[in-house]
């Protein structure tokens, strides 16, 4: 008997790809538990179920850092409450990250992907549930999408959550409208400018240069830096809130049509996100 459940939450965070570098990615996951029947007649209760695997989630996968600790030219130390991860891109170009230890999920794999990250979720959450839980299958599953996206990794230093996290992201669609016309060109265009891209503050800026930037700040959680090549970064003035997002979009998109009505709706991640005009 298998008890299953489709969509039951979705995780929005950020790993180390081999050849891409610093992705931002939204996931939703899909659950089948395996196991017997308790005197209730069922295998587990739903509400313990969504509950305790949402629980898991946000603690470990969601809004975080996953690395890979396989992952050639690694290295990573934890000490101090903190976490610090240096890692070589395949061209040479180094990146760099140090959090506090929550904002950074080490996993056991030599690669973050669906299949993978799966199978290190399934052994820690099968500890979640009683002894009529046999089995436990976690699926990952990106969103369909019919047109362009991008995936982009932030931090929000002034949020009191998990968003603060200096390295999380999400994989977002975008919809931009002309005078009320959806113009796909433009989509396409601007979701290969922000491919795998990291959109810092200005304010956050520590030090660049043409050949890298690094971001530091002080948030509620403590202390966080990170340091990319120059080129995955996007600096704009302000917080990088998908509502701020947006509304530089449309400012941007207005100079190249400024007698026309620019409708932006950016997403973040699945299902949400913000609508700016200009």
């Amino acid at each position: 008997m298998k008890l299953f459940v489709d969509n039951l939450t979705n995780v929005d965070f950020s790993y180390l790809h081999p050849q891409r570098g610093l992705l931002g990615e939204s996931w939703l996951v899909q659950l089948e538990l395996d196991g017997s029947l308790n005197d209730q007649g069922m295998i587990c209760d739903f509400g313990i179920v969504k509950k305790e695997v949402k629980k898991w989630f946000d603690l470990w996968i969601d809004h975080a850092l996953v690395v890979p600790t396989g992952l050639s030219e690694l290295v990573y130390n934890v000490d101090a409450g903190y976490t610090a991860v240096e890692w070589a891109y395949p061209n040479g170009e180094r990146f760099s990250c140090r959090s506090p230890e929550a904002a950074i999920c080490l996993v056991g794999m030599a690669e973050i992907n669906e299949a993978t990250l799966a199978e290190w979720c399934q052994g820690k959450l099968l500890e979640l549930f009683p002894g009529e839980v046999k089995g436990l299958t976690i699926r990952f599953v990106p969103e369909k999408i019919d047109g362009a996206f991008y995936h982009y990794s932030h931090g929000l230093q002034k949020h009191d959550g998990n968003c603060q996290r200096i390295a999380h992201g999400h994989r977002s669609k975008i919809e931009l409208f002309i005078n009320g016309q959806r113009d796909a060109s433009l989509e396409a265009e601007w979701a290969a400018r922000f491919k795998d891209i990291y959109i810092g503050s200005a304010s956050h800026v520590t030090s660049q240069s043409d050949d890298e930037h690094q971001y530091a700040y002080q948030a509620p959680q403590g202390r966080f830096e990170i340091s990319l090549p120059a080129r995955v970064c996007y600096v704009i003035d302000t917080d990088s809130t998908v509502e701020l997002i947006a509304s530089h979009l449309a400012k941007q998109i207005k100079l190249s049509y400024p007698n026309d009505r620019v409708m932006v709706k950016a997403y973040e991640g699945v299902g949400k996100g913000a609508i700016a005009e200009a």
